[in-house]
């Protein structure tokens, strides 16, 4: 039986964002106590509060504190909110963690923000422009892009239900990052989206770099199941996971891919879909796949399936480094230096990827629903950028019934979602699944065998 979860009653006011507010913008916050708006607020917080949780089921962590609530006071101010029933371990003698008050008051600021741009009727979904113009806006408001900064973000992508030697590996790579003035973006949860922050922290403090950033890119559907760590030093939510996914290649200057799953193959599908588009053939935008010597395995299998899948093309667009902290990082460095003389050359922004072309496909928000799923088209008559959409589809609806709430609740009333397509690509797909399987790649390690959410068919 499971020990039951210390909880606490709180009110607590903004720092670090919120801080001022007029009487308009009060009154607006105070309305999202009823709605979807405030469920979506809530199970946001919730996640924030709740961060080292060892779980990754987002139906879990909702369930376990059905009474938590928020209140929304008005202050001459500002707000004050007040927690019922909120995780205990958010706070420490009765005051709340600095890191997670920040992150808390982010989780409002983005939801808060992307209600109100919807509201308004200004953002066009109907073209790509009008998608990358709403990602702008929200990151902007987030105080995300930064005029004139030099490019060093690198985005880090990988599992995060990894081994320790991984995620060692990772803390290490972060360390030499750092040692060269870098700052790290993950998706802001535990595994590797926590080591490399973890390994620059110690970096930056030894160069005396006290502006290191550690951003934090997520979304409402995963936040739950991969709570904010707490070394993100900026929280941004955004309304999805596909404006999740641009902002990570808008912002970011390198990517560097770690050992993970089903997620880290949607991560690395997105991207290189991007980039074999024929308008970023000649955009520099250094990737690097790399892990400890022990996942040679794991990277040789995701190679492969590249391989069979999109083609040597898109192989060719990476680098693979396996227990090389240092050489990565040094790679890594000088990719980031031929991107700032390309933005140079072209009077390209350093804070935002203006220049990069990402097809409609890829932006408009996937409904990981058993209908789409099965409507995926995954076979070779396409062009291989359109290909490679459809499989990061394939990927991201795994993800939603692995750990995300409404997939989770889909799958239990439906079954595993039915994916089919050619047999040319089914079976290398089959592989790579099956390897996730077997080297307990798709959700944190418990109690019970990981029972498949999805049946692949030709």
């Amino acid at each position: 039986m499971a020990a039951a979860r210390k909880k606490t009653n709180a009110s607590v006011s903004p720092k670090g964002s919120l801080e001022t507010l007029s009487q308009r913008e009060v009154q607006k916050l105070r309305e999202t106590g009823s709605g979807s708006v405030y469920a979506l607020f809530r199970q946001c917080a919730l996640a924030i509060l709740n961060t080292g949780s060892h779980s990754d089921n987002a139906k879990t962590i909702l369930e376990a504190y059905p009474d938590f609530e928020i209140r929304i006071h008005q202050q001459d101010r500002g707000i004050r909110l007040e927690l019922l029933n909120a995780p205990a371990d958010a706070f420490v003698d009765g005051e709340m963690i600095a890191s997670t008050r920040e992150m808390l008051f982010s989780a409002l600021r983005d939801i808060v923000y992307t209600q109100s741009e919807l509201e308004s009727k200004r953002v066009d979904f109907s073209s790509s422009q009008g998608i990358t113009d709403y990602v702008f806006h929200l990151l902007r408001n987030a105080r995300t892009l930064r005029a004139g900064v030099e490019p060093k973000i690198v985005v880090c992508w990988g599992g995060h239900s990894i081994s320790t030697e991984e995620y060692k590996y990772t803390k290490t790579v972060g360390h030499e990052l750092g040692l060269r003035g870098l700052d790290v973006c993950t998706g802001c949860g535990p595994g590797v989206m926590k080591g490399p922050m973890k390994g620059a922290t110690i970096s930056h403090a030894k160069q005396r770099n006290v502006k290191g950033r550690y951003l934090g890119l997520t979304e409402p559907g995963i936040i739950a199941a991969e709570a904010p760590n707490p070394i993100v030093n900026e929280l941004v939510i955004l309304p999805d996971i596909e404006k999740r996914l641009e902002a990570f290649v808008r912002v970011g200057h390198g990517i560097i891919i770690f050992p993970g799953g089903a997620g880290t193959a949607e991560e690395l599908l997105y991207f290189l879909g991007i980039l074999m588009h024929p308008d970023n053939q000649n955009l520099p935008f250094p990737l690097i796949m790399t892990g400890p010597k022990s996942a040679t395995r794991y990277l040789q299998q995701l190679h492969d399936f590249i391989g069979a899948t999109l083609g040597l093309d898109a192989q060719q667009r990476y680098k693979i480094i396996i227990n090389d902290p240092s050489q990565v990082a040094r790679e890594m460095a000088q990719g980031i230096k031929e991107v700032t003389q390309f933005r140079r050359a072209r009077n390209d922004a350093f804070h935002f990827n203006w220049l990069l072309k990402i097809d409609e496909s890829f932006q408009h928000p996937f409904e990981p629903t058993h209908e789409n799923m099965a409507s995926l088209k995954l076979t070779r008559q396409q062009p291989v950028h359109e290909l490679a959409a459809h499989l990061r589809r394939a990927f991201s609806g795994i993800v939603a019934g692995n750990v995300k709430d409404k997939g989770i609740r889909l799958i239990e009333q439906h079954g595993p979602y039915q994916i089919t397509g050619g047999q040319d690509i089914m079976q290398p797909l089959d592989q790579l699944l099956q390897a996730f399987v077997d080297q307990h790649r798709m959700k944190l390690p418990g109690n019970s065998a990981y029972v498949p959410c999805y049946r692949l068919a030709t």
